[in-house]
């Protein structure tokens, strides 16, 4: 036989029970929402160098993207001559040289030190040397989030490459990244785009024309002269075609001419 007291204790103990599983399950619905925002983020920060960046070499449907920091995807080549490897060490690996951009909107000095990016310099040389920017067009402006012009491709819509890739160099040159994992890339820094994965740089490259933050993973190998960061400002000063933020300049831009020669 029960008793009334027994029966409280019996009724107390079954309440403590569904307030325990009540906040067991309240607690795991937490952790999922914590674990889905988490991996939100991450998306937000890798897609979102794509709002930070999108610096990379990419897809043409990629250039929709926010921005990362672009260069085409390994294995893209351009119609001119694609190259299976990576030429061979050309350059004096100690001395500084000059990349000079003839473009419509004036001219682009931009210094380079091949003791810091001695692969990347090497394969300006030689691409320039095959006069391979030579009247391409730089395809790319971002105005909102990151403020770059990108150009280097003979294709002109992001997704030519030399055919070969480059390793990433220098990326510890910009200091340590901050909580949101960012550095900032100067006004007038000139680096390489790529695909998002290490070594995956061709030919492709952006001008900051705006202090931008980005993750550290696009090769800083240049930096740009005065009146070489004025034009390309005045250029994004002009806007993106059809008034977005990413996309293809208004004030179409054409490298009429690269050179790389020791300075």
């Amino acid at each position: 036989m029960v008793t009334s007291d027994q029966r409280r204790r019996q009724l107390a103990r079954e309440k403590f029970e569904r307030q325990q599983k009540r906040r067991e399950e309240s607690q795991r619905k937490a952790k999922r929402r914590t674990r889905i925002i988490v991996a939100a983020v991450a998306v937000a920060l890798v897609a979102g160098a794509g709002a930070y960046t999108n610096f990379r070499t990419e897809s043409a449907a990629d250039a929709k993207k926010p921005i990362e920091f672009p260069s085409s995807s390994p294995g893209a080549q351009s119609s001119s001559e694609p190259e299976a490897d990576e030429p061979k060490m050309a350059v004096d690996t100690k001395a500084k040289y000059t990349m000079a951009l003839t473009t419509n909107h004036g001219a682009v000095s931009i210094a380079m030190d091949a003791a810091k990016t001695p692969r990347t310099v090497n394969s300006f040389k030689h691409l320039a040397d095959k006069k391979y920017f030579d009247n391409t067009k730089c395809h790319r402006l971002t105005t909102e989030g990151i403020f770059v012009l990108q150009c280097g491709d003979p294709k002109g819509d992001g997704t030519g490459g030399p055919g070969y890739t480059i390793p990433d160099e220098n990326l510890a040159s910009l200091g340590k990244p901050g909580a949101d994992g960012a550095v900032t890339f100067k006004a007038g820094t000139v680096a390489m785009a790529n695909t998002g994965q290490p070594g995956t740089g061709g030919s492709q490259f952006f001008l900051v024309y705006k202090d931008t933050k980005l993750p550290p993973q696009y090769t800083p190998f240049g930096t740009m002269d005065a009146a070489g960061l004025k034009a390309v400002q005045e250029v994004a000063g002009g806007g993106v075609e059809g008034g977005a933020q990413d996309g293809a300049p208004k004030k179409a831009v054409t490298i009429e001419k690269a050179t790389v020669d020791k300075a």
